[in-house]
């Protein structure tokens, strides 16, 4: 069987030590994050992103290698497996060439090769192939078919014993792996999808799918996001599609490789064998597996998009954690209004009519002013749904006419409504209805927008591209690892992180999650790292791997409140004492350390990459890795999209970057389209290289269709 850490190391660009070292780590429980930030010594310094590939291969190729060790059973049982073909599946590297190998040999239903076989036609198979090998060699083959008649088999003639001896050939064909492999890279080069709208259910300009009425495209040249709409076209029954080919350079192909003769009636019975083989057996299968290569590479490209999109906005700035005013706007049923502290806790709700009769408008003014003053308020979070524009315009109103000055920001809401309706909303506030709830979420949101969305299944945030109809087993699996990778990087606070939150944790599952806030319950705030240890089922295992991602503010050992490990605290004790500086003022280390000689304290467990972080983490302990907060201005009068002119330049804030460009809330409850062609004034082939969701940007408007909402926006020549 294949050596697979000398493959990994191969095809990952890595040494075998660094993939040995790796895969005993995770086979210990260690996970991805942990490895990444705390054995940099023992991986060489792999990154997140290459033990994730690791990880990945690692697992493909060991289902490929079980996989390998069932089919060579079945096909040893079956006496068939040879020493050449049990080298060719032990070599395989790919799950479509082992199962091209298998395929021959695979349990079947009767096929009308297997009736044949039946019959007793496999002789006149077996003849006429040996014809065909033995160039030069004739015979009537009608002649020799009769032999094979036979009233008690169902042979009425030489004509259908000729068509039994063809069917058993052309399954012979139709299954043979290299032909296959050769036939399948041939459509996906040269194939081309192409793809109609059914005219009599869909009448011009009717269909959200028009772009694909009359489609075509070379298969490897088709976009991700083209070959999903195509897909899901196709699921909603609006339009057909197939991959298109020269069918006679295919048949000139499988005869080259299959007739040897030059007699006439051998070639010419070969030809309609070949012929049947490929239009019966090969065809339908080889267009399903080009469109599912297609289908899943789109999948797999959609969701790295998806995983961006959430990493970028899982780190978005925290505007702080301030005392904070969260309104939910509405019309008809008024606004929410929430009062949240500077940890996020829910003090106080008001409902205010401001959009309703002057009366109204002036008490929703007051009640506002007083919460205010009342608590302080630093910050302002308007949700950006129904009435969001003149909620904000009521709130400039009543803040020109107040002492203090909170910052004003609109927070996207997208999935809001999801959480506010969910089990965990109800558990945390049960008192409470739903719009207030959500009301509570946008404040907290504005807060630390890492802490809140993690509550909220990732597909209802809003900055996917067909997540519905992508791999819906890998989007889960993808969009956890993002979480997760988020969590650990930005670090969590232990004394007033939710469950959901401890959750990512790198060790922490969510039983060990709610054991942590039982116990913070019950004893009050963690006052150093070691009390994990006294948290229900959180052995030590857990403690390594989730004490480093834990951070105290406040506590009784300044080390706790910085990513530096507990089993690293000895060797900062000692640096601290040959500097002679008190741990307290760890600042104050870093300041010394970096003009002494590291090496004087690399031990067997702690080298230099470790010292290095320890480090970076001194010079500022407890920092937030995450960007500075900016927010988005949106123009005064501009509410709606007919409030829109063609020319005008507006601020906005990118909400979704898709293959095809990036989506910007520019205030008018639609979000405009910055088309890949207009992100920059020069060639960009991947948005992602230019823009980032939470991104603040300025935009020109290039069109506007009210009817069917979309605006079309400009980044070029617009001064950022």
């Amino acid at each position: 069987m294949l050596n697979i850490t000398q493959l990994l190391a191969t095809e990952l660009e890595l040494k075998p030590y660094q993939i040995q070292n790796a895969l005993e780590l995770f086979s210990e429980g260690a996970t991805i994050p942990f490895v990444a930030r705390y054995r940099k010594e023992r991986t060489g310094e792999m990154n997140e992103v290459q033990l994730r590939d690791l990880s990945d291969r690692y697992t493909y190729l060991t289902e490929l290698e079980d996989r390998k060790k069932v089919i060579i059973n079945a096909i040893a049982e079956q006496g068939k497996l040879t020493e050449e073909l049990e080298q060719k599946i032990t070599n395989c590297l790919q799950k479509t060439e082992l199962e091209d190998l298998y395929l021959p040999y695979k349990p079947k239903r009767r096929t009308r090769a297997t009736i044949a076989r039946e019959k007793g036609l496999e002789p006149l198979a077996a003849f006429i192939k040996s014809l065909n090998i033995k160039n030069g060699a004739s015979a009537n083959l009608e002649t020799e078919a009769a032999k094979y008649i036979s009233e008690e088999k169902g042979v009425k003639n030489a004509e259908e014993a000729l068509k039994g001896a063809s069917d058993i050939l052309a399954e012979e064909v139709a299954e043979k792996a290299e032909l296959r492999a050769y036939l399948r890279e041939y459509l996906l080069d040269e194939g081309v999808f192409i793809s109609q709208i059914k005219e009599e259910k869909h009448p011009q300009g009717t269909t959200k799918f028009e772009m694909y009425r009359n489609y075509q495209i070379k298969v490897n040249k088709i976009a991700p996001h083209n070959m999903l709409a195509l897909c899901r076209g196709e699921a909603e029954k609006i339009l057909t599609f197939d991959v298109s080919f020269d069918e006679d350079f295919v048949l000139s192909y499988l005869e080259s490789q299959e007739i040897k003769t030059k007699v006439r009636n051998i070639r010419d019975f070969y030809q309609a064998m070949l012929k049947d083989a490929f239009n019966r057996l090969m065809k339908t299968s080889l267009i399903s597996e080009v469109i599912s290569e297609k289908k899943t590479y789109s999948d797999i490209e959609s969701i790295k998009t998806f995983e961006t999109n959430l990493r970028e906005l899982l780190l978005s700035a925290p505007a702080g954690m301030k005392p904070t005013l969260a309104i939910d706007p509405g019309f008809r049923t008024g606004c929410k209004v929430a009062v949240l502290d500077q940890t996020g806790k829910f003090l106080e709700y008001q409902a205010v009519f401001p959009h309703q009769a002057a009366e109204q408008r002036q008490k929703a003014a007051q009640t506002l002013k007083k919460l205010i003053e009342k608590y302080n308020i630093q910050l302002i979070a308007i949700g950006n749904g129904t009435a969001s524009r003149e909620t904000d315009e009521f709130v400039t109103e009543v803040l020109a006419n107040c002492d203090r000055k909170p910052i004003k920001v609109m927070v996207n809401e997208s999935g809001a409504s999801i959480y506010s309706a969910s089990k965990l909303a109800l558990e945390e506030f049960p008192d409470l209805d739903v719009t207030v709830r959500g009301a509570i979420s946008i404040g907290r949101r504005l807060q630390d927008p890492l802490a809140e969305l993690v509550k909220i299944d990732p597909k209802s945030i809003g900055v996917g591209q067909y997540q519905h109809d992508v791999d819906q087993k890998l989007l889960k699996k993808k969009l956890d690892e993002t979480v997760e990778s988020c969590v650990n990087y930005v670090g969590v606070d232990l004394n007033t992180a939710s469950k959901e939150l401890l959750t990512f944790v790198s060790g922490i599952t969510p039983t060990v999650a709610n054991n942590i806030i039982a116990y913070r319950n019950q004893n009050g705030a963690f006052k150093n790292r070691k009390q994990l240890l006294k948290v229900a089922k959180l052995g030590p295992k857990a403690f390594e791997q989730a004490a480093g991602f834990l951070r105290i503010r406040d506590g009784e050992n300044p080390l706790d409140n910085t990513a530096v490990h507990p089993e690293s605290y000895q060797v900062v004790e000692t640096i601290a004492k040959d500097l002679q500086v008190p741990l307290k003022q760890v600042t104050q280390i870093a300041e010394k350390l970096q003009k002494t000689n590291l090496k004087k304290y690399v031990t067997d467990t702690i080298g230099e990459p470790t010292l290095r972080d320890i480090l970076s983490e001194l010079e500022k302990p407890g920092r937030d890795p995450r960007a500075e907060f900016k927010y988005a201005t949106f123009k005064e009068g501009i509410k709606e999209i007919s409030d829109l002119k063609e020319g005008m330049e507006l601020e906005g804030i990118i909400t979704n970057v898709a293959n095809f460009g990036a989506f910007v809330d520019i205030g008018v409850h639609q979000d405009g389209l910055v088309h890949i062609s207009q992100l920059a004034d020069r060639f960009i082939d991947d948005p992602k290289k230019v823009v980032k969701v939470g991104q603040v940007v300025k935009v020109r408007v290039l069109e506007v269709n009210e009817k069917l909402k979309r605006i079309g926006l400009s980044m070029k020549a617009v001064k950022q």
